[in-house]
C-alpha cells in the first residue's frame, strides 16, 4: 500500500517492578504521501510516542507500521525527524550540519553543495552558510534543522513539537516556512504540537487524539493549510470558519483534561 499506513498500533511500556501503562491503544490510520498531518491531543495522550514509532525509535507492543507497503523495523533515511530543539552540531557551521547526511553517505562535494545552497535558499539560510550554528536564534536554528532533515530527502518528515520553543512572531513565521516547504517539496509531513491554532493552521488534516491509552478521537479535514500557503496566516486565523473550528476542539481538549484532573483527583 502506497503511503504511510498504520495498523491496530499498540505500545504498553512496564517498568521494573512497576504497574504497566498503556500509551496507546489500537491506532489505525492511513496517510497518503504529500499529506500534511496534524496530531492534537491532551498531555499524556501518547502523540510522541506514536512518532517515535513512526520514526522506528520504539517497536510497538502490537500492531504494524509500513511505509509504501515496507514494514518500518528501526530509524531509516526514509524518515526524517525533526525534534523541537535543533539537536545541531554546534561545532559546526550551518553548511556543514545542513549536508552532514549526503556527506555520511558518500555523495560528491559538488552534489553536496547544489544539493545544500538549494536548501539553504529554500529556508531563507543563504547569507549564513559559514555562520557556526551557536550564534543563530531559535528561529534561525529549526531552519538549520529543517534544511538537514530534507538534505536526505525522507519520504516522510516528522515534527514533535519543532516550533514549541520559540517566541510568538518566530512561531508565526516558521509556520509559513513550514507550509511552503511542504507545496513545494511535496513531502508527507506528520506534525506534533500542543497548540489548537497551529494544528489547524498546519494542518490539512487534524488528528485529535484521546487521553491515555492514546486512540483517535476524531479527524478533521480542513481547507486552512492550503489557503496558508499564499495568504496571510493572521487573515486565516480571523476567518469565521476557522474560529468556528478552533473552538469545536478547544472543548474537546478541555473536557478531556477535565477528564485527566478527574482521575487523578480519585487516584489520590
Amino acid at each position: 500500500m502506497a503511503g504511510l499506513n498504520i495498523a491496530a498500533l499498540s505500545m504498553q511500556f512496564t517498568p521494573p517492578g512497576g504497574a504497566p501503562t498503556r500509551a496507546l491503544q489500537d491506532v489505525s490510520l492511513n496517510i497518503e504521501k504529500g499529506e500534511l498531518v496534524s496530531v492534537l491531543g491532551p498531555s499524556g495522550c501518547g502523540k510522541t510516542t506514536l512518532l517515535n514509532i513512526l520514526a522506528g525509535f520504539l517497536v510497538p507492543s502490537a500492531g504494524q507500521v509500513t511505509l509504501d507497503g515496507r514494514p518500518v523495523r528501526g530509524p531509516g533515511p526514509d524518515r526524517g525527524m525533526v525534534f523541537q530543539q535543533g539537536a545541531l552540531f554546534e561545532w559546526m557551521d550551518v553548511r556543514r550540519n545542513v549536508d552532514f547526511g549526503p556527506r555520511m553517505k558518500g555523495v560528491p562535494r559538488a552534489e553536496r553543495d547544489r544539493i545544500t545552497d538549494r536548501l539553504l535558499g529554500l529556508t531563507g539560510l543563504a547569507g549564513f552558510a559559514d555562520k557556526p550554528v551557536y550564534e543563530l536564534s531559535g528561529g534561525m536554528q529549526q531552519r538549520v534543522a529543517l534544511a538537514r532533515c530534507l538534505a536526505n530527502d525522507p519520504e516522510v518528515i516528522l515534527m514533535d513539537e519543532p516550533l514549541g520553543a520559540l517566541d510568538a512572531l518566530t512561531r508565526e513565521k516558521m509556520q509559513g516556512l513550514v507550509l511552503k516547504l511542504w507545496k513545494e517539496t511535496g513531502k508527507t509531513v506528520i506534525l506534533i504540537t500542543h497548540s489548537v491554532e497551529e494544528a489547524l493552521l498546519l494542518g490539512a488534516r487534524l488528528i485529535v487524539m484521546a487521553p491515555r491509552p492514546g486512540r483517535i478521537f476524531r479527524e478533521y479535514r480542513l481547507p486552512f493549510a492550503e489557503a496558508g500557503v499564499n495568504a496571510d496566516l493572521r487573515a486565516i486565523k480571523k476567518r469565521p470558519d476557522f474560529a468556528a473550528v478552533r473552538d469545536e476542539i478547544l472543548s474537546l481538549i478541555w473536557g478531556m483534561e477535565d477528564e485527566i484532573m478527574g482521575r487523578a483527583e480519585v487516584a489520590a
